[in-house]
């Protein structure tokens, strides 16, 4: 019998969804109150379907501006599961806005928990005797740290973030965690996107989002979306030769809107499953949403 167990298992990246068009929150904590309004919105996305132990995801964010919106606050709740492992994410984001010539500029802080666990027991054995060294890990717990920078007009947007400032890595003889501070381990994050007005009632909205990471392969996201009287939005995703989505939002009235993502895998794995599903629910607070930036629908 050979048993092959790994010497370390590390953590930098969080999940990213498809729908961080819908949730820049996300991806960048200065985005916090942007929205000019309290919100709530909860997200869950199945990966992969088809697949054993693919990746599930459920998120709860809230956020709203405070003391005339120069202060934003966020709150972010994100479970994720891959195979045995699960991830809880306890995040709070803060921003500050200041007013520009034409527009707004946000600066945010993210701060926060993630409790980590493995269930060795879970996984199945070929040999007998070898459920014995299955021992599932205890719960850790890591602190998360993000950055962001957030710019707003009447017609575009662009957004800058380090969604980790910390990574971690377990060491298996030490049975614990340890933590990374290493810059050349960062994934930089760019979002940015323009409205086109076509005509009374229709908008056009593209947008993209870069991520580089030294020593990997750049990344990126272009997404093209149209909106029909503010109310209907649909529209396609192409990300790096690896996927194609479809998305689709109603704006049921002006306080509930629901929205649908599927993605369609190019790779391997697009040949074992079903694609991978996303779906979203949000509730404002306010009947009207003061807010700037055209994309915040």
């Amino acid at each position: 019998m050979v048993l092959l167990i790994p010497l370390g298992l590390a953590g930098q990246l969080a999940p990213v969804t498809s729908q961080y068009v819908l949730n820049p929150l996300s991806i960048n904590p200065a985005y916090a109150g942007n929205r000019g309004a309290l919100n709530i919105a909860a997200f869950y996305r199945r990966q992969w379907t088809g697949i054993p132990g693919a990746p599930e995801t459920m998120t709860l964010t809230a956020d709203a501006p405070f003391f005339g919106s120069k202060l934003g606050l966020g709150f972010i709740i994100t479970n994720d599961k891959i195979g045995v492992t699960k991830e809880t994410h306890f995040v709070t984001d803060y921003s500050y806005k200041i007013n520009m010539r034409n527009g707004e500029l946000s600066l945010g802080l993210g701060a926060g928990l993630i409790t980590t666990n493995t269930a060795w027991s879970q996984l199945v054995v070929l040999d007998q005797g070898d459920e014995n060294m299955l021992v599932d890990s205890r719960v850790f717990v890591v602190p998360d740290f993000s950055f962001g920078a957030y710019y707003s007009s009447t017609s575009y947007f662009a957004g800058f973030s380090i969604p980790k400032l910390l990574g971690y890595k377990f060491d298996f003889d030490k049975n614990k965690y340890t933590l990374i501070f290493n810059q050349g381990q960062y994934n930089y994050l760019i979002n940015a996107g323009y409205v086109f007005a076509v005509n009374s009632k229709i908008k056009l909205l593209p947008s993209t989002l870069i991520t580089y990471s030294s020593g990997k392969r750049l990344l990126f996201d272009f997404n093209m979306y149209a909106s029909f009287n503010d109310r209907i939005w649909g529209g396609l995703s192409y990300r790096n030769n690896r996927s194609m989505g479809a998305l689709i939002q109603f704006a049921v009235n002006n306080q509930i809107r629901i929205a649908y993502t599927y993605d369609f895998d190019f790779g391997t794995l697009g040949h074992y499953s079903n694609g991978s599903h996303e779906i979203m629910l949000r509730y404002e607070f306010h009947y009207k949403v003061d807010a700037v930036s055209p994309l915040n629908f």
